[in-house]
């Protein structure tokens, strides 16, 4: 996965795959889903980032145990 932010467009990306992207779709305003040829999810775009998403330009990470392994 890969997370980008672009100040001068104020946009804020997630990528979760690297597949070719089939359609794009407006899934709320200024949010849009990127599909791959399955189907499925590949990216995330986010528009006006710094209206929409507090401190854009930071990013904190967590990985959440699976269930039943130790936290």
């Amino acid at each position: 996965m890969k997370v980008t932010y672009d100040r001068e467009t104020d946009t804020l990306v997630i990528v979760l795959r690297q597949d070719r992207i089939r359609e794009s779709d407006e899934v709320l305003p200024g949010v849009i889903a990127d599909y791959d040829y399955d189907g499925r999810v590949a990216r995330f775009e986010i528009l006006r980032a710094s209206h929409t998403v507090d401190k854009a330009d930071e990013m904190q990470f967590m990985v959440a145990a699976a269930l039943g392994e130790p936290t």
